[in-house]
């Protein structure tokens, strides 16, 4: 491509970066890497009422989490006021804005009476200026808005990366307020003068905003700047075949984070959620940076499947090395009001090996771990069932020839099979009340594994409270 590459990504700071935002993020991420371009983000915080820091913060948060860096950033929208400031002079300086003062009340009652009429809620012009129109005398009650003087004719024409050709007529839409009565400028008019500023190339959002392109083009010609090309993503549905959103049933990204999933899966899980390269469901980041150039946007809504991330995030821990594993587990045993000494430490990398293949985040991996560190209460039905009268006394003898033993995994199988040949049991009889009274549950990896990540004293004494 002859120009340069440069996409962004402008959350607002209203609440958290939720999964539809993050997904674009990604989009806009990869495609900017495929072609060796830049990546910016944006803050767009004229929403005053609603931004807050710790939106910002935990969008930022997210970001880092997800490994989406970016070359330009954060960029606060209302940091430029004077820029758009100086826009919208020159618009209204050129005839392509003017100042309307149309009270509250003077809107409510236009929109009734085109409701009344049968017709499409719009504003009606009434203060745009036309060559011979006499405009009504200012009131100095009301503080003006600024609108932007939208074509009344003719259609605009994009061809969407994801959606191809769109049309929409220009009598679809009205005349766009860019300015409000606080002198803080809009939504789409900051997008524009921004992407124009800062050299955007493409724009990936989400297709709720198809609506507004028509007025951003528009504004776009007006101030003679290049236009971006534009990819509306469909929107991601919930269970409930819902749009997930900041305000029904979405999650911010930081919260699978604290649900144990790992960057790299929810990465690759999210980069499937309207696109795919054939039929490739486990990649890494550099394969997605490779294979993403803007095909294989998907056109449908896509689903999110909760079982579906959850097995992308079992493989990934399959992988994950081992260390880094048992710093995520230590972080969730930590929380959970467990002190970990340096030799607890040291073990958890082995412990982490031992159980990842069976556990589908690090909460689950901390789940399984928190034996090692913390009382166990045996389940009533698994006594019940497994520490018969039978057994005792082989338990007990267990827990006495473990006491002379070297602590490891070959000392302590031998120790069992010595006491199960003595007591004439089958391996299960014993393996079973073992794993109930030491580990608080029946169904554990290999017995002699388990128990050799536990210290032989805390062993013993679990296997003597009987």
């Amino acid at each position: 491509m002859s120009q340069k590459i440069r996409t962004r990504i402008a959350p607002s700071p209203t609440g958290f970066l939720h999964l539809g935002t993050a997904r674009t993020a990604l989009f806009s991420w990869a495609y900017a890497r495929h072609f060796g371009g830049e990546f910016v983000l944006r803050i767009e915080d004229t929403d005053v009422a609603r931004s807050t820091q710790d939106s910002v913060d935990q969008i930022l948060a997210s970001m880092q989490w997800l490994g989406l860096d970016f070359d330009e950033g954060p960029i606060y929208q209302m940091q430029r006021l004077e820029r758009y400031a100086a826009v919208v002079d020159q618009l209204i300086l050129e005839g392509k804005a003017y100042r309307c003062y149309c009270s509250p009340a003077e809107l409510d009652d236009m929109r009734e009476a085109q409701r009344a009429r049968g017709e499409k809620t719009h504003y009606d012009g009434r203060w745009r200026p036309e060559p011979g129109k006499v405009l009504p005398a200012p009131s100095d009650a009301v503080q003006p808005v600024v609108r932007f003087k939208n074509p009344l004719d003719g259609d605009v024409t994009w061809d969407d990366v994801v959606k191809g050709p769109i049309t929409i007529n220009n009598r679809e839409i009205d005349d766009l307020i860019i300015v409000r009565p606080d002198g803080v400028p809009t939504y789409n008019f900051c997008v524009v003068v921004d992407d124009w500023d800062m050299k955007i190339s493409h724009v990936f959002r989400g297709d709720e905003h198809v609506n507004n392109t028509p007025w951003q083009i528009n504004i776009f010609n007006a101030l003679g700047a290049p236009l971006p090309q534009f990819g509306h993503v469909p929107v991601i549905l919930g269970d409930d075949g819902q749009k997930l959103s900041k305000r029904r049933g979405a999650v911010s990204v930081t919260a699978y984070e604290e649900a144990g999933y790992l960057p790299e899966a929810m990465l690759n899980y999210l980069s499937r959620l309207g696109w795919s390269h054939g039929d490739e469901e486990l990649f890494s980041r550099e394969q997605l940076v490779s294979w993403f150039d803007g095909s294989h946007l998907s056109k449908s809504p896509a689903q999110w499947d909760p079982a579906k991330l959850e097995w992308v995030n079992s493989q990934y821990i399959k992988q994950a090395d081992d260390a880094r594993l048992a710093a995520l587990v230590a972080a969730q045993l930590t929380g959970r009001g467990i002190v970990l000494d340096a030799v607890a430490v040291a073990a958890l990398p082995a412990m982490c090996a031992l159980f990842k293949d069976r556990c589908a985040t690090t909460v689950a991996l901390a789940d399984w771990l928190v034996m090692y560190f913390a009382p166990v209460v045996p389940k009533t039905e698994d006594l019940a069932a497994h520490l018969t009268d039978a057994v005792k006394p082989a338990l007990l003898a267990l827990a006495d020839s473990f006491a002379g033993i070297e602590w490891n995994k070959a000392a302590i199988q031998a120790a069992i099979k010595e006491v199960i040949a003595a007591h004439g049991l089958k391996m299960p009889l014993l393996a079973m009340p073992v794993r109930a009274l030491v580990c608080g549950r029946v169904q554990t990896p290999a017995v002699d594994a388990v128990l050799e990540l536990f210290t032989k004293e805390i062993v013993i004494k679990r296997l003597r409270s009987l």
